[in-house]
């Protein structure tokens, strides 16, 4: 009899040159930071990247991603502009490879938050230009995580 794996779910910022990734804990209350995965010259290349990332994750951590969540570039206003189109392809993409649910979440000013947090460290510039990405999809899993868990609450 094998063993039930935990579900974790995943957040990918995802960006033209590079997604940031970060995987929740087994329990969905905190979310930690992964890596950079570096985007293709073709978004269905990439997509089959990050496929693969998730099947090498799985393995990882020994869990099951339930679900993955990418940050969805809408403009203050709140309406979609370029990069947003850009996203919600990735993400047509990604639903079609994957068996798991793939959800958007509003990242309005994550890379700000995450550019801020980071400036107050002794970080360099050129070392908070590689981790970024990564903060910020710890932001939009975070940020997804606790409205999950404020949603259960109120039901």
């Amino acid at each position: 009899m094998s063993k039930q794996l935990p579900n974790r779910i995943l957040a990918l910022d995802y960006g033209l040159a590079r997604i940031g990734m970060a995987l929740s804990d087994e329990s969905h209350t905190i979310a930690t930071p992964l890596h950079v995965c570096f985007a293709e010259r073709k978004v269905e290349k990439t997509v089959e990247k990050i496929v693969l990332e998730i099947n090498a994750l799985q393995k990882k951590f020994e869990c099951v991603i339930s679900e993955v969540v990418v940050g969805m570039p809408l403009m203050m206003s709140g309406k979609k502009g370029l990069q947003a189109d850009e996203v919600s392809h990735f993400v047509e993409l990604l639903k079609k490879n994957l068996q798991i649910p793939v959800a958007t979440w509003d990242e309005r000013l994550t890379t700000v938050q995450a550019e801020r947090s980071l400036r107050e460290t002794s970080m360099s510039r050129k070392k908070r230009s590689k981790v970024i990405d990564t903060v910020a999809a710890v932001l939009i899993l975070q940020n997804f995580l606790d409205h999950k868990k404020n949603d259960s609450a109120k039901n």
